[in-house]
């Protein structure tokens, strides 16, 4: 396992996620601007909802990233996306 490759599968889950959250929260946001929907969205309390629709671009990275036969770097994906799961629970239940 290299872990360089898995460090880069890590930042590209992360970065996945959040352009997919930006994305969710330009789709299903109902303010002027991204942050306006951020903000309506954490006091509605769908945040967490959102962050989970967000993460689903990680499902494409991870799916690219086996098919090209880099799996330590669906391995960081994979990695990645516990990390937004565990974060979101956090959030949810605090």
């Amino acid at each position: 396992m290299n872990n360089k490759e898995v460090i880069i599968g890590i930042i590209i889950g992360l970065l996945a996620s959040a352009i997919g959250l930006i994305l969710s929260l330009l789709f299903f946001g109902n303010g002027k601007s991204i942050s306006d929907s951020l903000n309506i969205a954490l006091a509605q309390g769908v945040f967490t909802k959102l962050v989970s629709i967000g993460a689903l671009l990680n499902l494409g990275a991870f799916f690219l990233f086996i098919n090209t036969d880099k799996e330590s770097r669906a391995k960081g994906v994979l990695i990645a996306t516990v990390i937004v799961a565990l974060i979101t629970i956090i959030i949810r239940f605090t």
